[in-house]
């Protein structure tokens, strides 16, 4: 690990940080919370510090400095642009920890800046020094030989030249538009004689360029060696060919990002489907809200740009490193294994080995998956039978994030085709996928497939399939519930869980959960599925006040274990208070946004928590409850946030198999409750240490572990 870079800006130099751990009642409400969006960087800290980290192989270091960029991207478009939105509106309440957006802005910025400069740092002193002595060169246009500039000119002529389109500004051509997240070179041009009408010195003119994003952001320059260089150098080398006859200034990279978000006003939309196309139009041309710029930006320049954008000094970064750095990500596709994670082993597990009916199997007893350990073919492989098996009458299926390329949207179409009633409820406002999701409805109605939106004012997250199938003159359900998307490409890179079951009840559940969402019924219990926005928040909560009943009464150990990606809901946090102050002992792992204080005495003292990052993301959510030794255990879709309980149609569903939950309880929790290699536990003050081995522990990597544990376990 390298121990030198340290990006601690953090609340922990805050002169309120004593008093709060010290304090046995904080005198706020707020100062029981952590900041969300604050949170939501903390997390951004840790994927940045993956690529830091060298123990890591060399190229997926790369990996996680352009997942920072990325992702950070992605905030700016979505919480930051409606943090700016608060404060252009005046609007004054704080956020349920206490801070203005004003106040968030603000220390947004004091976190992230450095940050940003520790990721350029990291890039351009060590990843790309440390890649070119593995002969994988990224170097300058000027560093290239003459031979090499050759090439890379020629390239410029044949394949770049014809795609760009110059942008001066002058009284008759304003400002351009400037498209969100495309790279741009700023220039000034002017001509080298006076104007021989007026016989005085022409006026420079400002000229916006834009990279075409449609060719790759790194150019090879030699025809045997891995050696690249920016397309973006390559046509500030050129600019000449651009402007002949006229006097070309230095040019500069800058890039805008824009406001993304969607606001669908579902209860004044007839078509929800044009409606969100109409809106995707919108989204390019949302405002600005940063505006990121080469380091070596003339002021002037930098001024101007900022005035046309109507943006503020405070948006301003500037960037000493390529301002472009997802075009890296080129280089991680390289063949280069000895520089990458070895490829993951993957199985099935026994009972789905058989080579028997699977319908068979699950009728004998539940299977439990867990990806990407276990192959994703487990639920792509049982769609496809069910769409192919001749005694199946229907299938239902939720889909949230389909992807591009789907196998299983492809069974469904090949189900209707055999003329099977199939019903896919596809969630339109999945951001970021909502034109693939509209691809796909429309193709699947093609099909005949029955295509619902979901439910007014509420967004489908939940990740379930109903098969009913014909038995012996009876109907038979089949379910599968998951953590994560029925997406095969995320699950070779997302840590998520699935559940095949015949059980009753969750199957008659299931049937009159798909009721509630194609024919709107009014469904206000299940006999196991808990439902958000319908009993998800009541029982969770009970859950949760069982166990501080039972430690009230003497019943112990009480416990709670829970798995989850963010936890942010103020009156869950409140719940799991009374709980550790009853003498629960809770642990949480929570992968990213955390609001709630742990370790705080007389409020949160038996409540840790800890993140874990590392080669996959961890997505899978599951929550245990000791129950004075009669243990239940749960999965679902469904993460504490008040959005999850009140605003989604999320399902989380128990684990009834006693072999199955021992397997989540004692292997799958336990396991990164151990953690010592990707793990950091959060401290009350909203900052996380890396948590290391003790002096007689070996090192314990969780997802590692998983790995070699899944391929000899039989669950």
């Amino acid at each position: 690990m390298i121990s030198n870079l340290k990006i601690e800006n953090r609340i922990a130099a805050s002169p309120a940080r004593p008093k709060l751990v010290k304090a046995t009642t904080p005198a706020k409400t707020e100062q029981r919370l952590l900041n969300r969006e604050l949170s939501l960087v903390e997390f951004f800290r840790h994927v940045l510090e993956e690529g830091f980290d060298d123990q890591n192989p060399l190229l997926e270091r790369l990996r996680f400095l352009t997942i920072f960029s990325n992702i950070v991207d992605e905030f700016f478009m979505i919480r930051v642009s409606a943090l700016k939105e608060e404060v252009e509106e005046g609007w004054v309440h704080p956020s349920p920890d206490g801070l203005t957006a004003a106040e968030q802005l603000r220390e947004i910025r004091h976190r992230l800046r450095p940050m940003i400069a520790e990721q350029m740092r990291c890039l351009q002193h060590e990843i790309l020094p440390e890649l070119a002595q593995q002969e994988i060169v990224v170097t300058s246009y000027a560093s290239l030989s003459p031979g090499e500039r050759g090439k890379a000119d020629d390239y410029f002529k044949q394949n770049v030249f014809p795609v760009l389109t110059p942008l001066a500004v002058d009284p008759a051509h304003p400002f351009p538009y400037i498209s969100g997240l495309s790279l741009n070179l700023g220039l000034m041009v002017e001509s080298p004689d006076a104007d021989r009408f007026s016989k005085t010195a022409s006026e420079a003119r400002f000229v916006r360029l834009k990279v075409p994003p449609v060719l790759p952001g790194l150019v090879a320059v030699s025809g045997t060696k891995n050696k690249f260089a920016f397309l973006s150098e390559i046509i500030a080398a050129n600019l000449g060919s651009l402007f002949p006859g006229m006097r070309v200034g230095e040019s500069h990279t800058f890039r805008v990002t824009r406001d993304a978000d969607i606001d669908v006003r579902e209860d004044e939309a007839d078509d929800l489907l044009r409606a969100l196309q109409t809106e995707l139009r919108r989204r390019r041309f949302g405002k600005p809200v940063r505006l990121e710029v080469a380091d070596g930006m003339p002021d002037e320049m930098l001024d101007y740009l900022t005035n046309s954008l109507g943006l503020e000094s405070d948006d301003i970064y500037r960037i000493a490193g390529p301002l472009n750095v997802s075009d890296l990500t080129a280089l991680c596709e390289i063949n280069r294994p000895d520089l990458k994670f070895r490829p993951l082993r993957t199985s099935l597990p026994s009972a789905l080995k058989t080579g028997g009916s699977i319908f068979d199997v699950i009728k004998q007893r539940d299977v439990l998956l867990h990806h990407p350990y276990t192959a994703y073919s487990a639920v792509t492989n049982f769609i496809r039978t069910a769409a192919e098996d001749p005694d199946v009458l229907a299938i239902k299926i939720c889909l949230y994030r389909t992807g591009q390329q789907s196998q299983i949207a492809e069974s469904l179409i090949h189900a209707a085709e055999q003329g099977k009633q199939v019903t896919a409820l596809i969630e339109l406002k999945a951001r970021f996928d909502e034109e693939n999701n509209i691809e796909w409805a429309r193709r699947l109605e093609h099909a005949g497939v029955h295509v619902v939106y979901g439910l007014l004012g509420l967004k489908t997250h939940c990740k379930l399939t109903l098969v009913v199938r014909l038995e012996h003159g009876a109907l038979k359900r089949y379910v599968h519930i998951a953590t994560g998307n029925y997406n095969p490409t995320n699950s070779c890179t997302y840590t998520d869980l699935g559940l095949f079951t015949a059980d009753e009840d969750i199957g008659a559940d299931a049937s009159e959960f798909f009721n509630y969402l194609t024919g709107y019924s009014r469904q206000n219990d299940y006999r196991r599925l808990f439902v958000a926005p319908v009993n998800l928040r009541e029982k969770l909560t009970g859950l949760i006040e069982r166990e501080t009943a039972n430690a009230k009464a003497g019943r112990r150990p009480a416990r709670i274990v829970a798995k989850l990606n963010r936890l942010a809901d103020p009156n869950i946090i409140q719940t799991l208070y009374d709980a550790s102050e009853a003498g629960v002992s809770i642990d949480l792992i929570v992968r990213g946004i955390c609001m709630l204080r742990p370790g705080v005495p007389g409020i949160s003292e038996n409540i840790r928590v800890r993140s874990i990052v590392g080669r996959f993301l961890e997505h899978s959510r599951i929550f245990y409850f000791r129950n004075g030794g009669d243990e239940d255990v749960y999965i679902g879709s469904a993460d504490w946030m008040s959005r999850n309980l009140n605003r989604r149609v999320e399902v989380v569903c128990p684990v009834n198999d006693p072999k199955l939950r021992a397997f989540l309880k004692d292997e799958v929790l336990q396991a990164y409750l151990k953690d010592n290699a990707r793990a950091r536990q959060l401290q009350p003050d909203g900052s996380y240490e890396r948590v290391r081995p003790g002096a007689d522990e070996e090192r314990f990597d969780s997802q590692i572990h998983f790995e070699g544990f899944q391929m000899n376990v039989d669950i």
